[in-house]
């Protein structure tokens, strides 16, 4: 079984990449993030088309999440449940799903903008939640792992030169601490390799030639629980994805699990 995420900025940008990436890829699952799209201007026929249903939670703002399956979709939850509002309102950035013999959630962390600033403190609250909505199944005996683009380095090496980011959000003691309550959970980090350079950075910057200059963050990180991490066999970060006109700033990260879908498909 092969599951993946991948911050696209902007499913309607990306879709022509999108689709020629799963069929190239084989993806069973897909947790898509930044979709920046309405729910009913979603691509449901295009990937319908390749097999792929998909669970949408979306406003046409700037976030926006999604799990695409061609291995089933069930028993779909919207939202962060308990989650904090942001200027009165909860934002789009998680939706779950059982896919085939796992569960997933696609998540869309919130980037905080400065410390201090009200979306820092937000985004320290939204994890909160996140820990107690996973518990019970980050404990369970089913394979499960939460997705998505983090906006949380989890440490030093995670970042191209943590002295740029001294002062800002990513790199936080408080932003980690929270992360790290999340493998208190029963989670942990399925760190994936490489394809190029020595560390496996997901995010580059449009500017400043960051990508050229691999100036990147590990910020997309897939976290699982225990029948989830034992089942993993591989995991990469499809840098190649990232390269040429029209792509996301984001390179998507691909699990393969020894899981059968066989049944499911």
């Amino acid at each position: 079984m092969r599951i993946a995420t991948w911050n696209v900025n902007s499913i309607t940008a990306r879709l022509p990449r999108l689709l020629a990436w799963l069929e190239t890829t084989g993806t069973d699952v897909l947790c898509i993030q930044e979709t920046k799209c309405a729910d009913d201007a979603f691509p449901y026929e295009p990937l319908r088309a390749l097999g792929y249903e998909a669970a949408v939670n979306a406003d046409g703002r700037w976030n926006g999440v999604a799990v695409i399956s061609k291995v089933g979709l069930e028993d779909v939850v919207t939202g962060l449940p308990g989650g904090p509002a942001y200027e009165g309102a909860q934002e789009p950035r998680a939706v779950s799903a059982t896919c085939g013999p796992a569960r997933v959630w696609s998540v869309y962390v919130p980037n905080g903008r400065e410390i201090g600033h009200p979306h820092y403190a937000y985004k320290l609250d939204w994890f909160q939640a996140l820990k107690s909505a996973v518990a019970e199944d980050a404990a369970g005996e089913r394979p499960f792992a939460v997705l998505g683009d983090y906006n949380v380095a989890p440490a030093d090496e995670d970042v191209w030169d943590r002295s740029v980011f001294e002062g800002s959000t990513h790199v936080t003691d408080l932003e980690r601490a929270a992360l790290a309550g999340l493998r208190e959970a029963g989670l942990s980090d399925v760190v994936p390799r490489p394809l190029k350079y020595d560390h496996p950075f997901t995010y580059w910057d449009y500017r400043q030639l960051c990508f050229p200059k691999n100036r990147g963050m590990r910020i997309d990180l897939v976290y699982g629980n225990a029948p989830f991490a034992k089942a993993v066999t591989d995991a990469y970060v499809d840098r190649e994805e990232r390269k040429g006109k029209g792509a996301s700033d984001h390179a998507p990260v691909v699990v393969d699990l020894a899981l059968e879908t066989e049944q499911f498909s």
